[in-house]
């Protein structure tokens, strides 16, 4: 028999919950779960609702979170577009003690992040959030084999997005800079405000290191910089990271174990949230909340 996997929503009619079941369904775990329900905060003007969206899409419209809670196995908290909406949606879930993946951004502020964590722990109830990008082949090799000539001092990270700029797409890049550079960032600052087309944020550690964050309408997500030696790395390949990323998600499912490091995810949302607020006054520094660790 099939785990059920519940989705939970802002709105339904999104990118990511059209596309969920036919990825599981194709992937390497498609034997062993299937998306069977789906609750929605309300629909977004000319969305379809939940229960002709679920029609559509062959599953059950449920009446609530907690009741796709209920019913399924394992549960996929969406709303990617509303981080500030995460900790609430997520809350039946996190009190369950089934498997939580919680889509990206995993929350908007770091002390709604800690909060969603310390529910989970409460309860035991495994949680993950991570962007896909993470599983970009390139990056998790470069992660993984560290070339010669010392840990990463510089890097720049870039990636494309319009709707809604850094609110929606930076946290896709930030994500890929804690795998380059680590944690406990200490400050940061955008060159432009929020309605820019485009996005340069620096981050600045207290140590040697220093980071780029790139947003442009379009163009590839890669990543470069160099290393205490002064060689130099370029990563580029990002083919299939969404399926990979999907693969992870259900290996996380099936064992509970989550792949990303917790220092990790509260250093992504810390810096997330530190370079919302900045984009408020570009060209000048906002220091981060404490570190992560802390």
């Amino acid at each position: 028999m099939k785990r059920k996997i519940g989705l939970i929503d802002a709105y339904i009619d999104e990118w990511h919950a059209d596309h969920i079941s036919g990825m599981i369904a194709r992937g390497r775990y498609g034997s062993e779960f299937e998306v069977v329900s789906a609750s929605e905060i309300a629909p977004a003007p000319g969305k379809r609702p939940l229960d002709v969206w679920c029609r559509e899409n062959g599953l059950r419209a449920a009446a609530s979170p907690e009741e796709v809670v209920a019913e399924c196995d394992a549960i996929l908290v969406l709303a990617p577009s509303t981080p500030e909406v995460h900790e609430e949606l997520a809350r039946p879930a996190l009190e369950s003690g089934k498997p939580v993946f919680v889509d990206k951004p995993f929350c908007d502020t770091l002390a709604g992040a800690r909060r969603m964590f310390e529910l989970a722990d409460r309860n035991h109830t495994p949680l993950t959030s991570f962007s896909a990008l993470r599983y970009a082949p390139g990056l998790q090799r470069f992660c993984r084999e560290r070339p010669d000539g010392g840990r990463p001092r510089l890097a720049w990270v870039r990636g494309n997005g319009t709707i809604r700029g850094f609110r929606n797409y930076g946290i896709h890049i930030i994500e890929m800079l804690v795998m380059i550079l680590g944690t406990d960032a200490e400050a940061v600052m955008q060159a432009f405000d929020a309605d820019s087309c485009c996005d340069m944020m620096q981050v600045r550690y207290p140590d040697s290191r220093r980071g780029v964050v790139i947003r442009t309408p379009s163009g590839s997500f890669e990543a470069g910089g160099c290393l205490e030696s002064g060689h130099e790395f370029k990563i580029g390949e990002t083919d299939g990271f969404f399926d990979h990323a999907i693969e992870a998600i259900l290996e996380f499912f099936r064992t509970g174990e989550n792949p990303v490091p917790r220092g990790e995810m509260l250093e992504a949302v810390r810096l997330y949230e530190a370079g919302l607020k900045a984009l408020e006054h570009p060209g000048k520094w906002h220091v981060c909340l404490p570190k992560a660790s802390e």
